[in-house]
């Protein structure tokens, strides 16, 4: 094997041109480190949004507080008036909106709240 001498293994002086490009080397290694670290930082700031963001929608279709069973459906009756034609039916949250005709031709909106389990308003609807 080769001996190395002393002089070999110690670190010489650069020239100043070599120094100034050593210099701007390293200047240009810790901005691109830098710009790394803070896109490293965005993309983990990305993952935890998307994480932890709800899209708006409630966890329960009964927003009214209503527990849903897992072993059986809720049950319930509403009773409307005799001779009540339902047009149609809407809900929303906790609440069950009946729209129809009377036998004497009166139309009304009944709203029903499955919360209180029982009807909460009953509306005319006059007009064209």
């Amino acid at each position: 094997m080769s001996k190395f001498d002393a002089d070999e293994l110690e670190d010489k002086p650069l020239d100043p041109a070599m120094e100034n490009v050593r210099r701007k080397m390293v200047r240009l290694q810790l901005v691109s480190g830098g710009i790394m670290l803070v896109m490293f930082m965005a993309v983990l700031a990305a993952i935890v949004y998307k994480v932890t963001r709800t899209d708006g929608k409630p966890e329960s279709t009964l927003s009214a507080g209503l527990p849903v069973p897992s072993d059986a459906p809720l049950t319930g009756a509403v009773t409307l008036p005799d001779g009540f034609v339902v047009s149609s039916v809407s809900q929303s949250g906790g609440q069950i909106l009946f729209y129809g005709v009377l036998a004497d031709g009166a139309r009304k909106a009944i709203l029903f709240d499955i919360a209180a389990g029982r009807i909460v308003a009953d509306i005319d609807v006059n007009g064209r």
